[in-house]
């Protein structure tokens, strides 16, 4: 899926929407910090780079950034590098 991933140095983070309920439903802004693209996504810290680590890996990004909506749809979500090693440690202690 295509994310119009925008880079916000002010916050060191890349906003992205996600629509919960499909496209008919609410846009919801979603962010992922430039620690996580970096560490997780391998991303060299220049806008460009940034944005487009987040529209590369977005099926893995979107699917995180979901999870956390749905489990707090009053809450902003914001990943960082920890919710996705969560995710790798999963992973490796299926293995």
């Amino acid at each position: 899926m295509f994310s119009e991933a925008i880079h916000c140095r002010d916050t060191e983070t890349v906003r992205f929407a996600i629509y919960p309920d499909g496209f008919d439903g609410p846009r919801i802004i979603a962010r992922i910090s430039d620690s996580a693209l970096h560490d997780i996504f391998e991303a060299p810290r220049d806008d460009a780079s940034l944005a487009a680590a987040c529209q590369a890996h977005f099926g893995r990004i979107e699917a995180k950034a979901l999870e956390r909506h749905h489990a707090a749809p009053q809450t902003a979500v914001l990943l960082e590098t920890a919710d996705f090693c969560a995710e790798s440690e999963a992973e490796l202690s299926v293995a």
